[in-house]
């Protein structure tokens, strides 16, 4: 009876597997002949089969771009990023969406730490550092073996030695990769898709506009209240946004 349902469950998973293929295929024929609308349908179709990817929110982003829709354009350009912050097609398309949007949203200085964060740490995702973890692990108690079963003291030396010095990079590393993931489950961001919108100093429509803002700006969530969010910018500035106008990546 189990190996029934595992030979079920692998066939299942194999012919979605191929669906996605199939509709992927699909929607970047529609996309070269200029069908934009359809092909956003068929990749949602494929997002909808859990078969997500760097490729296909970038995808995503090229056809809403092509329909001059800067709000989406972005959305699926910081997703395809999220999955995979070394893509450089992502990082060169996304700088030329964020040139389409009307706010001028200039960042709050950076410490050292948080330069060498964002410069280096972040060149991969936690899911990646995890890997790299793996390695030094695998590395560290490779070492650790011919260290104890060597016999010639010079190459015990060595190897402790280079054992010693892998387990401190894997502590390093383990570090690295708590700290992203943490960043990462932590940091809320989203994206205005509201054409424009103001922004308030309280939860309520009647509550002071502090400023507006545009479709397509970035902004960090800090809080929830009913069909309120909490926004924060990268200059700093705080309000209040509706929640509908804004869509999480």
């Amino acid at each position: 009876m189990k190996n029934i349902l595992f030979l079920l469950l692998l066939i299942a998973y194999s012919s979605s597997g191929q669906n996605a293929d199939s509709l992927f295929v699909s929607a970047n024929e529609l996309y070269r002949n200029g069908a934009f609308e359809e092909a956003i349908k068929k990749y949602k179709e494929i997002e909808t089969l859990d078969a997500i990817s760097s490729e296909l929110y970038l995808n995503l982003g090229n056809a809403h771009y092509k329909l001059n829709k800067v709000g989406p354009t972005i959305f699926y350009y910081e997703k395809a990023l999220k999955l995979d912050p070394l893509n450089t097609d992502v990082k060169n398309n996304l700088i030329f969406a964020q040139r389409l949007a009307l706010d001028n949203i200039k960042e709050l200085p950076k410490t050292i730490f948080q330069k060498f964060n964002k410069n280096y740490l972040q060149i991969l995702s936690f899911d990646e550092w995890a890997i790299v973890v793996i390695i030094f692990s695998f590395l560290t108690a490779i070492l650790f073996l011919l260290f104890y079963f060597g016999y010639a003291p010079t190459k015990k030396r060595i190897y402790f030695s280079t054992s010693i010095f892998s387990f401190i990079l894997l502590l390093f590393v383990i570090f690295i990769t708590y700290n992203q993931y943490n960043q990462v489950k932590s940091k809320k961001e989203a994206i205005v898709f509201a054409e424009k919108t103001a922004i308030r100093n309280a939860p309520t429509l009647n509550s002071e506009e502090v400023f507006i803002l545009h479709e397509g700006a970035k902004v960090i969530i800090l809080d929830a209240i009913d069909n309120w969010k909490k926004i924060k910018l990268a200059d700093g500035k705080q309000g209040w946004i509706i929640s509908e106008e804004i869509k999480e990546f």
